[in-house]
């Protein structure tokens, strides 16, 4: 095949994640072991919260059904995160140690989107399925309705979320081509999300800043939170769009040098 002849990006991904959901289906109990834990989180996360909630009457100026439309976004992105990202991130991290990675490079598609799209846990969108549901029945506890603009507003703000923790994913990962053994990084990533279960403005100064601009856990979860929350508006999003363009922009520099200083499986 040549470079006229592959498939277009969009394409290359919908046939990866057609073959990716072929697969899983062959172990469809992983479907309600999966809505098992699913099930499990949420509660855990539920009994947190009525904790926090039976002492005071709002944390840090957020109320408890605010509260549970951080928590809902924390679910949601977490599982995108889960089905599309950190698969394909483990396997990159696989391939570079096993000096496999050479079989994506050589293709005839952008070597990023392909690393990108190759894996996929779709028992794993349980989760989206709970964060939604979590999400829609905090805010229907407040106001009693969603509004239009403020769910077009939660759209924006969700993908601009998960855009920014897979390029967090992947500038992380891709210090595999220089440091090979990283085994604890998937714990590390996974235990600094866990950060995002409550807003960051709860957090001490120094941390907040931390989880704003150095891994900005703030515009992933908490943004979105508070923009289907009516608590902020046009403005935060445009911040969104700005930083998720950074994050992109820096995963793409570091993806490059990556694949440049990427040795192979021959060296």
């Amino acid at each position: 095949m040549t470079p006229r002849d592959s498939p277009g990006p969009a394409r290359l991904a919908f046939l990866h994640f057609r073959i990716g959901a072929l697969n899983e289906m062959q172990y469809r109990a992983n479907f309600f072991i999966q809505m098992v834990n699913s099930m499990i989180a949420l509660g855990t996360a539920l009994v947190a919260i009525a904790l926090v909630y039976g002492h005071t009457d709002d944390l840090g100026g957020w109320t408890q059904p605010e509260l549970l439309a951080v928590m809902g976004v924390h679910i949601l992105v977490g599982g995108l995160v889960r089905t599309f990202v950190q698969p394909n991130m483990n396997r990159l991290m696989e391939d570079v140690a096993q000096g496999t990675l050479d079989y994506a490079l050589t293709r005839p598609a952008d070597s990023q989107l392909l690393v990108s799209v190759r894996e996929i846990s779709i028992w794993q969108l349980t989760d989206v399925i709970v964060g939604t549901v979590v999400v829609v029945w905090s805010v229907v506890t407040v106001s009693g309705r969603v509004g239009i603009y403020a769910t077009l507003g939660f759209v924006v703000a969700i993908t601009c979320g998960a855009i920014i923790i897979y390029s967090i994913w992947l500038i992380a990962t891709t210090s595999a081509f220089k440091v090979v053994r990283i085994d604890n990084l998937v714990q590390l990533l996974n235990g600094i999300y866990e950060a995002g279960r409550w807003p960051v403005t709860v957090y001490p100064g120094w941390l907040r800043g931390t989880l704003t601009f150095v891994i900005p856990l703030a515009f992933a979860v908490t943004v979105p939170a508070e923009v289907i929350s009516n608590r902020i508006g046009v403005i935060e999003i445009g911040w969104a769009l700005l930083v998720t363009v950074v994050f992109v922009t820096v995963a793409r520099l570091v993806w490059l040098w990556g694949i440049k200083n990427y040795t192979g499986a021959s060296a």
